[in-house]
């Protein structure tokens, strides 16, 4: 505790010299104008070659068209001990006596649930205590099936369900057999995973029933670290032990990257699935998640104002991603190196969708790091909304969502020009554009 609180009283004065060391540097390199400012010199939101977008659009029927199915993911739940929570398991968070538990230990046919494994590269400066070891993760999959689909639900001990589960070898049941459905790889929230709540079932879903397969592993994250970013004090404790911190990042975009690799090989996935048009969908972390799955830089050190991050990976298989209330850091605490500079350069394509009141994922700090961004961009603001999923937003976050994966990943003309014009969803939040 002594050391602990030492670390924490050489840090604070440390940071904040950082911040101010940043601001007289203006940001530096490219993208360090204002954040009001996407660099064409008027003041406006918009490159020169840009039009304004004006137009007010419908939102999409939720869900879409499709009834959805789900891979196998049946667990024995009597293996819980007297007063356990079944989401620790899908979280990775270690036991009061310090014991390790992941959802794997719940699996009841491991055999056919799908697994991908990650082995760490020797690199202790992205995974610290980590690099070398192998890890495990439980990847679940929802798709488009047939209306007639008579699989059961399987009922989770949260009184939740996931919808028309495989068992046993069974296939997946596709709606049409014939055809090569898109992808998305889905990034949950730091300590989350994708059965934690019903808002994740539920997007997983309403992606899946607009005809895309949807990929999402357990990343655990609490089996690296238990450090959360909720707020500046949490950011500093962060600061303090990094580390491991670092590692729980740079693993999600491997984890990502194994689990698409894992479906696409896979015999019953891999002759159902359209490889060259691959999008992801990030939710806080998982933002970041993406971010990095496009090749930026981590933010690795706060003592080297020189260079403050390290690449961790690049899959040129993603073609564009979505985030959701995306992490991108706090003001004291950036993503991606001290001056967002780890984004320099990155050119995939990116849909922002923020809070106003979001202090966790700050949307100026986001968009200060959306300004770098090479590739087609865009920041679209939720009044008022703080940092969390509200049913009452989900018109306005899949309305913008599938409009932009459709139109970047599927290239789906409708799409393209339907994105080029458009400001804000009718009804629901108040939404608007704040960067292209």
């Amino acid at each position: 505790m002594i050391a602990s609180q030492h670390v924490r009283h050489v840090l604070v004065p440390l940071v904040f010299f950082l911040c101010a060391f940043v601001a007289s540097c203006g940001g530096g390199g490219s993208g360090g104008g204002s954040a009001g400012d996407s660099g064409n010199g008027d003041g406006s939101n918009n490159p020169p070659s840009a039009e304004a977008s004006t137009a007010v659009v419908q939102p999409l029927p939720l869900p879409g068209p499709y009834e959805v199915a789900c891979s196998n993911i049946v667990q024995d739940f009597t293996r819980l001990g007297a007063g356990e929570n079944v989401k620790r398991y899908w979280e990775g968070m270690p036991s009061d006596n310090g014991m390790a538990r992941y959802a794997t230990d719940l699996l009841a046919d491991p055999d056919n649930t799908l697994i991908a494994t990650v082995t760490a590269p020797q690199d202790s400066t992205l995974y610290g205590d980590f690099a070398g070891q192998t890890v495990e993760y439980v990847v679940l999959v929802f798709y488009p099936t047939t209306a007639d689909n008579l699989r059961a639900d399987y009922p989770l001990p949260t009184g939740k369900v996931v919808p028309h589960m495989q068992t046993g070898s069974a296939p997946p049941l596709f709606a049409d057999a014939s055809v090569h459905y898109p992808v998305i790889v889905f990034s949950h929230g730091l300590g989350d995973s994708p059965l934690t709540s019903e808002d994740y079932i539920s997007a997983l879903s309403i992606l899946a029933s607009y005809g895309y397969i949807v990929i999402a592993p357990f990343h655990g994250d609490y089996r690296f670290s238990d450090l959360g970013i909720d707020n500046l004090g949490d950011a500093i404790e962060v600061a303090s032990h990094l580390d491991n911190f670092t590692a729980l990042q740079a693993l999600r975009p491997l984890s990502i990257s194994a689990a698409l690799t894992l479906v696409l090989d896979h015999p019953q996935w891999q002759g159902h699935i359209d490889a060259t048009q691959i999008g992801g969908f990030g939710v806080s972390m998982g933002g970041e998640t993406m971010m990095l799955l496009g090749g930026a830089g981590l933010m690795t050190s706060y003592l080297d104002l020189c260079k403050s991050w390290k690449e961790v990976t690049l899959d040129p298989r993603i073609k564009a991603a979505v985030g959701y209330i995306p992490y991108f850091g706090q003001p004291i605490l950036p993503a991606f190196g001290h001056f967002q500079d780890g984004l320099d350069g990155i050119n995939l394509p990116f849909l922002g969708i923020s809070g106003t009141a979001d202090i966790v994922a700050p949307i100026m700090v986001t968009k200060i790091g959306m300004l770098r961004l090479t590739g087609i961009r865009e920041l679209v603001a939720l009044t008022g909304v703080q940092h969390g999923f509200d049913a009452a937003l989900a018109n306005d976050i899949f309305t913008w969502s599938l409009t932009f994966l459709d139109a970047e990943v599927c290239g789906d003309p409708e799409a393209i020009s339907r994105l080029s014009t458009m400001e804000s969803v009718a009804g629901g939040a108040d939404d608007s554009v704040w960067l292209h």
